[in-house]
């Protein structure tokens, strides 16, 4: 009752069916009338709107099939459809290939791939990283998908694994194999040196060369069939690989058919016949030769052979077989082209011959290097064997022929062994395999019109596989019912066990077979007889056809197939003339066709084992001739072979977890995208996957998770059944609405569904929701028609308005017109009139205007003439003054250039004098400093003379310019009397001359008075006209003056705005450059890191290896850090070597290898002892030594305290000179202050006289300092005076030894060294002192020569001024004062500095004398201890009492204390701890102040010893913590802090802006660490680097999880039904990521980088590159899943997008570039959203997405899924708009984002405002060693 309810409830009028059709297999039809339980016919219309009746089959009344909803069509797994049929399946598969371009599909656990004919872009690296580490069911179906899924399942449940790819030739399985392989090789990798995952790719072009050819059906068809073993270690990476093959169809050698080829290699090398290497082998076109020629196709489109054979040779020089192997190899295929050439001719009926010199043969025997007589003896002939004798028989030319095709395929069976053996070889290493995953491409189920024993073969195989996959699939049903604990019925299924009985089991077709080979007689037809016999009764899948008694009929699974017995005991003996074997085993010249023909037992398997000691199974199928010839006829059969090899592969697939590719052929034609019904219905009844649909239709194939039902179907429900228990709820909602309970099952988390169920829960959801939207629409409409209404309304009230406004506003205007015409003509009048007065006014101007224009030009004349002649005299008199003046000038300075001379030499005499009596004193060395005193004072009287003289040369200058003013007065005066003479008889003469012109100009007026007035009229005429013409040309020039502005506008402002793009342009490409450069070099940085770590690891591997070995030390472990990354010594350089030598080995190494390396270790480890004994040798010699020279010490000692006090006098004078110099200073400073540059308030002499008074007070010091010395000094020597007398008088006996002592001959000898070593040292001094003299003896030389300079350029300035008026004269000595000021306070600034620099030399010297006297003082005390000697009172260290003074930012430690800083500050430092309690950046500002006094102290080993424990720690931690984000974080934070010290105390000016005056005093003054600062900037961007990897690792897994999946917005997004493949839940679960979490996360990186201090700049680097990680993935997911492609997913994102847009700005960031990142997410997410329908929208769409590709827009198009009835599929032709708007767009054809990419990092300088002074080092640090200075 209830199924007639719901058969009524489904079949109503508008449902959807498919009914059976001869063309399209199925059509689609809709009811037009509802179907009632008794009716024999459905009343039905097509979709071209035909209208059938469709009867139903009385016997079963059998409905036809239900058509799925269309928010289910498309699915990505067919056991998603709630309708499980044939028809579904095919129009799923069929939508998603030719609508979405889709080729994968699930079917359950099977992936159907459908050939697409056209190369697509989907099997990138960028794809492959997007699939791996995903589940199976969370991207869109993908044979990467498939691939990872075997990979995972390999390494979770440490099971071996199978990919099966099956399909009929040209439907894509060989491609499909090659990209699971290139999947492994890409994501594992390779453990050894030899890079076994190319090798494993570069199998696939040599076994396509040989194995593959063109048929038919396909232009690379396999025609062999491979199983690929691909073994993984314990870390599953790749170690190598095996390949067993599978029946090759050798007849293809010898026979083609129509548009068919041989094996490519044939013709790769024919194309490659003119290459010189290959002229030895004489070939030709592939037309030339019978074996290439009978397919009439030689050539396929789209192929250059010549570049494949390239290719070919490349793979094979890869896999180790070398160039003379590959010649060979050539050579044998081209003696099989020439074989084949070889014509044999009748000589009668039973013989045949072959006719003397074929040039074919003799090409074919010196190929292969046999004789060409006993071949062609052979070929025609046979040997026969009795009991007794031995017969040689002559055969007729058509067993002839066959001989030599069966020889040619022997050939090259053997020539094919050979080759997949050496790639086996080459494939195989000596690690130890863990596990494998194998791929198999072998041929699927095959039906031709005339099928043979390969077809058999074939189809044979394809009977194994199909049970093995029934009962896999039988098995995961049942283990899924059972693990739901629901109820488990036998769902009966097809076993084809029988028919595989049929063919292997005995009495079967293959030992019938195998027994007729064996029968002396036997022959195809006996062999047909016996099959009937045997089988036509018995068995019902054996049938006979009826007009054929030479085949036979198999029911196999997939179709029934005729089978021609003509060739099966042909093809299963696999028969070959032995003597024609063995003229070839007989070959001299050919060593590798012998090594073909080797015996079996001779040969190694492909694993390096003998066959059956338990390695792998020979691959390939070879006869086996091991035996001796009495046993031949127990030689196996091909079919016997096949049988074993195909069990063998069973067994191993049995053993192995299998994954399932079903390849189909959509088109006969290789169209691309077309797909032809019939054909695909074909291969999904042959390939097994709609027998996998009906397995799953039979149970339960829907399958929901409780929150899932409750979330899809909450809209059946009411209120009160809603529970808090959902699956409580679900239960009774499903009571209610489901009254069958066999329909449906609850199970622990899921609840079961029949076939057919969810589309009916989807009717009813679809019809609630209908109704609600109906009610929706009605009101909304009812307010729409009264919003209509209300504006109708207001439109004709306001049109009313209008009109009456408009008919009052026109009379208004008739009104105004009138009034207006009136004025016109009024003022029209008054125009003319005025114009007619206006020409006659003008017509007298112009007479008036010519009359005085004439006479205006004559006075203009006699005036010009006037003005020339007085200009020539002024000039020429100028000139005779200028000359005298020059001369006089001249005298002048050469009588002042003659006084100067002779002064000049009686000072240099006087110079001289004094130089002489200068060396005396040197001479003499007496009297220098009296010297110098008297050389300053008389500077001081030549300053004095110099201002006296300056005294009186401004008096001479005062009154000379007053006589100057008073001759140029006397001077200006006579020149204005004898001007005004001048001009007086100029004027009489002119005045003569005018009154005779105008005589005559009067008489020519009077003349000329009538013509001008003729003139005038006829001038009047023409003007007016002129007039006119010119207002026209006015007119017309004004036009094209507009148009040509107007045009000069629009260019500049193109010009400017083509600049302003073009500077925009050139400015985004140098940043581009410029990022791309960062980008390269931080690349580089990072291999740099990776080959560094590489290198560490292999270095700890091999010293964890030498460990184990008797009498090895380990190396200490602080020996790295402490080595510098610029200087290596010999050792380090030579374990370098032996470590990359060893990671060049180290994966595959074997024996020999191994044992070079330990030995190059032993003589490295005894280089490295000899080295140690003799640094202790060395050491011991130090000591001694120094034992040595601390007794010279104490004998010199009394020398060293004389000494010291000559030093101390030196310091003493050279403190005077330099403070009697400070004193000079400040007198001159203060003497020019009245000058005004250097006045006592002007902010210069304030910074000089604080440093004076700086340098003033540390004199001081320093003098108390030698005053405090000197005493110390002297009581001392007291002291030990004191104490020696003491030891005299107390004990006489032991003076007397140490007299005795000192008499030895030996002792005064020492004794005589030490005072030669002191008179020496003495001597030094001396002349160190002597020199310093002579220096400055030369520096006064040189001042006073400056001097005289100085007095030159006065007087000649001088000379100039008196020359100059006195305004500029004024001006003249200012500038020059001002520029001798300038000088002089740069000099001054000179001395200061220099007098800086001697008082750090000074402070250096003081502090070396004082640790001499401390050790002096230790000295005395261990000297009193020896034996002899006695000490009453110990000589305690000076201390030199200092007077208290600030620190000076600087840490000093001990060089035995640097491996405890590095260690407690770095190693071993929590960062937690020093982020929370100290300031950020403490570590770095301790290691810069260590720094800043090794600078300080000059220790420059110090230095670099630090800087490089430093690095090397910093390196260390990371790699030990690396993946922790607060440790890398602090680490960058501190480097980078760090990196600013060194460059804002680096004395750089560009570093040096931001300082405070204090700081700029802290600076580096000994050491450029420039170089260093490259180091650390690597560094810190090694660090920035390894913090992005770690917050990656951490944001990975929740970025699709809390961006795409989980459901921000509860209840928009609806949840669809699922296949068998799960997907996540969109439901948020305990312990699934959420957005919050994502944001959490994010705000835990900002936090811990804030605490750590780092630089904001840096801070928004990271936040961007976070951001583009997080939009990158998401949209990276998106492109790959289908389900997320919905207008509700849309809104998830763009909201998902606000919230991190939120989260910027609370956080200060919208600013740093993070947005943008995004910009490429939030286009797709509006892409989702907006409509999809017309032309506009296309233009709206292009407009829009800018950030996102063709590739990804016209994927998300395909992609877009309808969650709901009531959203619409985006159409091929509006997807094909899009494609052709975008068409000229120039962009990448990448379709997913680089999530690897790395924006290169920068760092900006940013100084500190911290005082280093104030730093504390806090106790928990325990660095209590460090001593602030």
């Amino acid at each position: 009752m209830n199924m007639n309810r719901e058969l009524e409830y489904m079949f109503v009028q508008r449902a959807r069916v498919w009914i059976p059709d001869a063309e399209e297999v199925w059509k689609s039809a809709e009811l037009t009338k509802d179907f009632k339980n008794g009716d024999a016919s459905l009343q039905l219309m097509l979709e071209d709107g035909t209208s059938i009746e469709h009867k139903l089959d009385p016997k079963t009344k059998n409905l036809p099939y239900l058509r799925n909803p269309d928010i289910l069509v498309g699915e990505n797994d067919l056991t998603a459809l709630s309708y499980l049929h044939e028809p579904a399946v095919l129009h799923n598969l069929k939508v998603r290939f030719i609508d979405s371009k889709l080729i994968y599909t699930y079917c359950g656990i099977v992936l159907v791939a459908i050939n697409p004919y056209e190369t697509l872009g989907i099997y990138g690296t960028d794809i492959i990283n997007a699939y791996s580490g995903q589940n199976m069911g969370d991207m869109d179906p993908h044979i990467f998908a498939v691939a990872e899924e075997a990979y995972k399942q390999m390494a979770r449940d440490e099971r071996n694994q199978s990919i099966i790819v099956s399909g009929e030739s040209g439907a894509g399985k060989t491609v499909s194999a090659k990209y699971a392989m290139r999947y492994f090789a890409t994501v594992s990798g390779s453990t050894s040196e030899a890079n076994v995952e190319q090798k494993v790719l570069a199998s696939n072009p040599i076994m396509e060369a040989i194995g593959n050819a063109k048929t038919t059906r396909n232009d690379n068809s396999s025609r062999f069939g491979k199983y690929i073993e691909i073994g993984f270690d314990t870390r599953y990476r790749i170690i190598g690989a095996n390949m067993r093959t599978y029946l090759l169809e050798k007849s293809r050698v010898v026979f083609q058919a129509d548009e068919e080829r041989n094996y490519h290699i044939f013709y790769q090398l024919c194309a490659s016949s003119h290459l010189p290497e290959f002229k030895t082998l004489k070939l030709s076109s592939a037309n030339d030769f019978l074996y290439t020629r009978q397919g009439r196709s030689p050539v396929i489109h789209g192929v250059d052979d010549t570049k494949e054979l390239s290719t070919t040779r490349n793979a094979f020089t890869l896999l180790g077989i070398n160039e003379s192997y590959q010649m060979g190899l050539f050579q044998v295929l081209a003696a099989i082209l020439h074989l084949g050439n070889v014509e044999i001719k009748d000589k009668d009926s039973d013989s045949s011959l072959i006719p003397p010199n074929n040039r074919h043969l003799t090409a074919f025997c010196e190929l292969v290097g046999v004789t060409y007589q006993d071949m062609s003896q052979w070929l025609c002939h046979r040997k026969l064997k009795t009991a007794t004798e031995t017969y040689i028989k002559t055969l007729p030319r058509l067993q002839a022929t066959n001989a030599r095709d069966a020889l040619a395929k022997h050939i090259y069976a053997k020539l094919f062994n050979w080759i997949v053996e050496h790639v086996n070889k080459a494939l195989i290493t000596n690690i130890k395999q863990h596990s494998f995953i194998g791929v198999l491409d072998i041929y699927g189920f095959e039906t031709f019109e005339i099928n043979s024993f390969e077809q058999f073969c074939i189809n044979y195989a394809n009977e194994k596989l199909q049970q093995q996959f029934n009962m896999h699939v039988f098995k995961l049903e049942q283990e899924e019912y059972m693990k739901e604990q629901i109820p488990w019925t036998l769902i009966d299924f097809y076993d084809n066990q029988p028919c595989i009985n049929l063919i292997e089991a005995k009495m079967g077709i293959l030992d019938l077979l195998d027994e007729e080979c064996k029968m002396p007689k036997g022959s195809d037809d006996s062999w047909a007889q016996k099959l009937y016999n045997t089988h036509l009764k018995t068995c019902s899948l054996f049938e006979k056809p009826r007009m054929s008694n030479r085949a036979f009929i198999i029911q196999h699974f997939a179709d029934k197939v005729e089978y021609q017995c003509e060739g099966f005991l042909e093809k299963n003996k696999d028969t070959v003339n032995e003597d024609q074997i063995n003229v070839l085993k007989a070959s001299k010249k050919f060593d590798l066709l012998v090594e073909l023909f080797q015996d079996e037992e001779k040969t190694t398997s492909p694993t390096g084992q003998v066959p059956g000691t338990g390695g792998r199974t020979r691959l390939s199928i070879k006869p086996d001739k091991g035996r001796d010839k009495s046993s031949k006829e127990h030689k196996k059969t091909v079919g016997c072979q096949f049988r074993n090899s195909l069990q063998m592969l069973m067994d191993t697939l049995n053993a192995t977890t299998p994954h399932y590719v079903r390849c189909i052929k959509p088109n006969d034609f290789k169209l691309a995208f077309s797909f032809d019904p019939k054909r695909a219905v074909q291969q999904l009844r042959a390939c097994g996957v709609l027998e996998t649909i009906r397995i799953s239709a039979a149970g339960f194939p829907s399958r929901w998770t409780y929150q899932e039902f409750f979330s899809r179907y909450r809209v059946l429900m009411k209120q009160k059944d809603v529970l808090s228990d959902k699956k409580l709820t679900c239960r009774n909602v499903l009571e209610k609405l489901v009254q069958d309970q066999d329909k449906y099952q609850f199970g622990k988390t899921k609840i079961f569904f029949r076939a057919g169920q969810v589309a009916y829960l989807e009717k009813l959801r679809a019809d609630k929701l209908r109704v609600a939207c109906i009610r929706i629409q009605k009101t909304i409409r009812c307010w729409l028609a009264r919003k209509k209404y209300l504006r109708k309304r207001s439109a004709a009230i306001t049109i009313q308005r209008f009109t009456r406004g408009y008919q009052a506003r026109c009379l208004a205007k008739f009104m105004r017109r009138t009034q207006a015409a009136t004025i016109i003509q009024k003022y029209q009048r008054m125009c003319m009139e005025r114009k007619r007065y206006r020409q006659k006014q003008a017509a007298a101007l112009v007479m008036q205007t010519i009359l005085r224009a004439y006479m205006a030009r004559q006075k203009y004349q006699g005036l010009l003439r006037e003005h020339n002649a007085v200009i020539i005299q002024k000039r020429v008199r100028g000139w005779l003054a200028r000359c005298w003046y020059k001369r006089c000038l001249v005298s002048l300075v050469y009588l002042q250039c003659c006084f100067r001379r002779m002064k000049a030499r009686r000072e240099l005499k006087k110079l001289k004098i004094e130089a002489r009596s200068v060396e005396h004193f040197k001479k003499l060395n007496k009297g220098m400093e009296n010297k110098i005193m008297q050389l300053q004072r008389r500077i001081d009287e030549q300053t004095k003379d110099n201002r006296s003289i300056n005294e009186k040369l401004v008096s001479l200058e005062t009154s000379s310019t007053a006589e100057r003013e008073r001759m140029r007065g006397e001077l200006s005066r006579l020149r204005g009397v004898e001007e005004d003479a001048k001009n007086k008889g100029n004027q009489v003469t002119s005045l003569l001359e005018q009154l005779e012109k105008l005589k005559k100009e009067l008489s020519s007026t009077q003349k000329e008075k009538k013509t001008i007035e003729d003139w005038a009229q006829t001038y009047r005429d023409e003007m007016e006209k002129m007039v006119s013409e010119l207002k026209d040309q006015n007119c017309s020039l004004k036009k094209e003056k507009d148009d040509l502005n107007r045009l000069i506008q629009e260019q500049s402002q193109q010009m400017t705005e083509k600049m302003a793009r073009a500077i925009v342009e050139k400015t985004q490409q140098l940043e581009t450059d410029l990022n791309e450069e960062r980008s390269r070099y931080q690349n580089l940085l990072t291999e740099h890191l990776r080959l560094e770590e590489k290198y560490d690891d292999l270095k700890e591997a091999m010293v964890s290896s030498n460990v184990s070995k008797p009498g090895h030390r380990r190396t200490d472990s602080t020996h790295s850090s402490n080595e510098s990354e610029y200087t290596y010594n010999s050792e380090y350089a030579e374990l370098e070597e032996g470590s990359r030598a060893a990671e060049d080995v180290t994966r595959g190494m074997d024996t020999s290898l191994t044992l070079k390396l330990q030995k190059r270790l032993t003589e490295l480890e005894q280089e490295k002892q000899s080295l140690r004994n003799e640094l202790e040798n060395r050491e011991d010699q130090f000591q001694r030594a120094r034992a040595r020279d601390d007794v010279e010490f104490k004998k010199a000692r009394g020398a060293e305290l004389e000494y010291e006090s000559l030093k101390r006098q030196e310091l003493e004078s050279e403190n005077k000179k330099l403070k009697h110099d400070l004193a000079e200073i400040r007198r001159s400073l203060l003497g020019n202050a009245a000058t005004g540059a250097g006045a006592p308030g002007s902010p210069a002499y304030k910074v000089v006289l604080e440093q004076l008074n700086a340098s003033c007070e540390e004199l001081e010091v320093r003098k108390e300092e030698v005053l405090i010395l000197r005493s110390q000094l002297v009581s001392q020597k007291e002291a030990l005076h004191h104490k020696d007398e003491k030891e005299t008088m107390t004990e006489p006996s032991t003076y007397v030894e140490d007299v005795s002592k000192l008499k030895d001959a030996g002792e005064l000898k020492q004794a005589y060294i030490g005072l030669k070593d002191t008179n020496r040292l003495l001597e030094h001094q001396l002349q160190t002192q002597r020199r310093s003299y002579d220096s400055e003896v030369e520096s006064l030389r040189g001042e006073l020569q400056n001097v005289k300079e100085e007095n030159n350029r006065q007087q000649q300035l001088l000379a100039q001024n008196l020359q100059l008026p006195p305004e500029a004269r004024i001006e003249a000595s200012l500038q020059h004062e001002i520029t001798r000021l300038t000088n002089e306070n740069l000099d001054l600034m000179e001395q200061l500095e220099k007098q800086d620099r001697t008082i750090r030399k000074l402070k250096k010297q003081l502090k070396v004398y004082s640790k001499r006297i401390g050790e002096m003082g230790a000295g005395q005390t261990e000297g009193q201890t020896s034996p002899g000697q006695m000490v009453d009172e110990p000589i305690h260290p000076v201390n030199i009492p200092r007077r208290e003074k600030d620190f000076q930012g600087m840490l000093e430690y001990k060089k035995e204390d640097e491996l405890k800083l590095v260690k407690n500050l770095i190693l071993e430092l929590k960062p937690r701890g020093v982020a929370v309690n100290l300031i950020p950046g403490l570590p770095a500002y301790i290691l810069f102040m260590c720094l800043r006094h090794a600078d300080y102290v000059n220790d420059d080993q110090k230095v670099r010893t630090l800087l490089t424990s430093t690095i090397n720690s910093i390196k260390k931690i990371l790699k030990k913590r690396g993946d922790d984000f607060e440790t890398v974080s602090f680490w960058l934070s501190n480097t980078c802090r760090f990196l600013h010290c060194l460059k804002q105390y680096s004395g750089d000016e560009a570093f040096m802006k931001h300082n405070t005056q204090r700081q700029n005093e802290h600076t580096l003054s000994n050491f450029d660490l420039a170089e260093y600062r490259q180091v650390i900037s690597d560094l810190a961007i090694q660090i920035y680097q390894q913090l992005i990897k770690c917050m990656e690792n951490i944001l990975q897994p929740m970025i699709v999880s809390g961006m795409l999946e989980h459901e921000t917005i509860q209840g928009v997004s609806g949840v669809k039904p699922t296949g068998l493949r799960k997907r996540t839940s969109s439901i948020a679960d305990e312990g699934t990521y959420t957005l919050d979490s994502i944001l959490r996360q994010l705000s835990a990186f900002h936090s811990t980088m804030c605490q750590h201090g780092t630089d904001p700049e840096l801070i928004k680097q990271v936040v961007k590159q976070q951001f583009y990680i997080i939009g990158a993935v998401t949209l990276n997911n998106l492109l790959l899943r289908k389900d997320m492609c919905s207008w509700s997913k849309g809104m998830q994102i763009r909201y998902n997008v606000s919230q991190l847009e939120e989260w910027l700005r609370d956080k200060g960031l919208m600013i740093c570039g993070a947005k943008e990142t995004l910009e490429p997410l939030i286009q797709a997410a509006q892409l989702l959203q907006v409509k999809k329908k017309t032309d506009e929208d296309a233009e709206a769409i292009c407009s829009m997405c800018l950030a996102l590709t063709t590739a990804q827009i016209v994927k998300v198009l395909n992609l877009y899924t309808p969650v709901n009835e009531f959203e619409e599929r985006v159409s091929v032709a509006f997807i094909r708009t899009i494609q052709t708007r975008l068409r000229d767009r120039c962009e990448s054809p990448q379709l997913l984002m680089d999530t690897k990419m790395i924006y290169p990092v920068t760092f900006p300088f940013n100084p500190s405002s911290l005082a280093l002074e104030t730093i504390q080092i806090p106790s928990s640090l325990n660095l209590s060693f460090l001593t602030r200075v």
